[in-house]
């Protein structure tokens, strides 16, 4: 057996230190329940008056003649990783269940339920039942729960109390760590009776909690609600997810009927290290090791210098490069000063941006479009989120064109639907653009990715604020502009789901006593672009084709 010298041993003892030492990696948590049999319960966890029957779970007991009931049913064979404590990275996660709530009579109404996050494994508050405790906490008049007794709930109130400030009797609620809830959905009386089905997504890089709720079978009336949670700071980094409910003096049944649940962390990777090779112990004689010392003296030699000259050369094409680009810029310097010494966008120090952005961390950023990238930043001395557009160092002369264009055009515009930009940046070679952030992103993740579901209300006040956009564009500015590019890409979502039009890049100013006008070549995102305009080769001044009119 070979010897292991101490060396060896110092250099495998660093390695596999540094390999314990690494951050864990993505977790994610998913199951499905279409219904419910005995056998779950070695997976689900049932606390107080909650009991499995054929095809459901009771949360608040099965029998009619038990006043002031709890109850919970927890998913309980792993917790879900909330937070990596390692990268700071927050979960994203879809819920969706179908679930009955029965009251005895109309006129006597139990307190409702619950879908929660709370510490693991799940632990039944004792005393938490009543009209407004739901099974959450035994905290009264919407004290604020800590400790391992946190949770982030929303609710299915069927009471009004005003102790914890409800709303209407029947309501949904975004609740954390108190029964006062943060926002609140009142509904009609007697609404949160019978068959119901709701989904609840948490969207990690908006802090957006969005609820929908179907009434009947899902194909009748629904409703959406959507609140800003900071589940990091709210919950600690495992929790247990699970439904709870409560009554009171009156009684109702509060039954789960199916649960579908996903959750993925996208944290950083680590990167696994090969243990260091050793070199085996030496056998040559001193004067090999000379020569092998010099030959590899001048190999180091010959690889610093042509290193260097590398460098110089490279570093002299560059500085050709960044005048030949500040050129051209200058040569829009008339847009540049004007926005400088003017009241709307300011210009921020590269630095600033760079800090705001954590050195362009690839955990903030948000997108890539053609000419660059979109991180988030948090402008510490405005106390104020913003999304940042970097264009990239290679970019063509369109790029740098349309970087003058939306500083040209954009800063000029003043409109509630419009993207408000807030600065811009032209130094270190960088030119970048800082926008308002948007919570909620693009249209085209909630259409076609893994958004938030867009009810047919939703999407017609989208599109009436897109349209009170172009009405300001086209006719009510000094100059009608033309966007060019409206594709469901550029149009951003507030926390509210309200609609902002962006990316004024390919956008032209054209009289209003002007009317078509002919391009050279063009411009748009195929598919978006008028026919009529690809056939002559003219722009109307309307954007409509984008929207699918004609």
């Amino acid at each position: 057996m070979a010897k292991i010298t101490g060396t060896a041993t110092c250099a495998l003892f660093i390695f596999f230190s540094f390999a314990c030492c690494l951050p864990p990696l993505a977790g994610s948590l998913s199951f499905d329940y279409p219904t419910f049999r005995s056998e779950d319960q070695k997976a689900i966890k049932i606390e107080g008056n909650a009991s499995f029957s054929v095809g459901h779970i009771d949360i608040s007991g099965n029998n009619w003649d038990v006043r002031k009931s709890q109850g919970r049913a927890s998913y309980s064979t792993q917790p879900m990783l909330l937070w990596d404590g390692h990268t700071g990275e927050v979960a994203s996660f879809t819920t969706s269940f179908s679930f009955i709530i029965n009251p005895k009579s109309n006129s006597s109404r139990g307190a409702g339920m619950a879908f929660f996050l709370a510490s693991y494994p799940s632990s039944l508050p004792t005393g938490s039942a009543g009209y407004y405790n739901l099974g959450l906490t035994n905290q009264k008049d919407g004290a604020v729960a800590a400790g391992e007794n946190r949770f982030v709930a929303v609710e299915f109130d069927t009471s009004n109390e005003t102790e914890v400030s409800d709303p209407t009797v029947d309501h949904v609620g975004i609740d954390i760590n108190s029964l006062k809830s943060v926002k609140t959905l009142p509904l009609p009386n007697f609404s949160l009776t019978g068959n119901m089905t709701a989904a609840i997504q948490y969207d990690n890089v908006s802090s957006i909690m969005s609820v929908t709720l179907w009434l009947g079978d899902g194909h009748g009336q629904n409703y959406s609600l959507s609140s800003k949670v900071d589940l990091k700071r709210a919950l600690p980094e495992l929790v247990a997810v699970g439904f709870s409910a409560s009554t009171g003096k009156s009684v109702e049944l509060h039954q789960l009927l199916s649960w579908h649940f996903n959750s993925s962390l996208e944290g950083k990777t680590a990167t696994v290290v090969a243990p260091p090779v050793l070199p085996p112990p030496s056998s040559r004689t001193s004067s090999s090791g000379v020569i092998a010392g010099a030959v590899a003296g001048a190999s180091l030699f010959l690889v610093v210098f042509f290193s260097m000259s590398a460098f110089l050369l490279r570093r002299r094409q560059n500085k050709k490069k960044r005048e030949a680009k500040e050129e051209d810029m200058d040569s829009e310097g008339e847009v540049i000063m004007e926005v400088e010494f003017g009241t709307g966008p300011r210009r921020f120090p590269y630095r600033q941006l760079t800090n705001a952005t954590r050195n362009f961390a690839a955990e903030e950023k948000l997108g890539q479009g053609g000419f660059g990238a979109v991180y988030r930043g948090h402008l510490r001395e405005l106390g104020l989120p913003v999304a940042i557009k970097r264009f990239s160092n290679e970019s063509s002369m369109q790029g740098r064109k349309e970087y003058t264009s939306e500083i040209n055009v954009i800063s000029r515009l003043r409109h509630r639907n419009l993207v408000q930009l807030v600065g811009w940046c032209h130094n270190h070679d960088e030119l970048l653009l800082v926008y308002e952030l948007m919570p909620n992103r693009s249209l085209d993740i909630h259409l076609h990715g893994k958004g938030t579901f867009l009810t047919w209300a939703m999407r017609m006040k989208i599109v009436l604020e897109l349209g009170s956009a172009l009405l300001y564009l086209h006719e009510e500015w000094e100059q009608c502009v033309v966007h060019r590019d409206i594709k469901p890409s550029n149009v951003m979502l507030d926390e509210s789901f309200g609609a902002k039009l962006g990316d004024f890049g390919l956008a032209r100013l054209i009289d209003h006593s002007v009317g078509m006008q002919t391009m050279t070549i063009v411009s748009g995102t195929p598919g978006y672009v008028d026919p009529q305009c690809l056939i002559t080769g003219r722009a109307c001044w309307n954007n409509y084709a984008s929207l699918g009119c004609h």
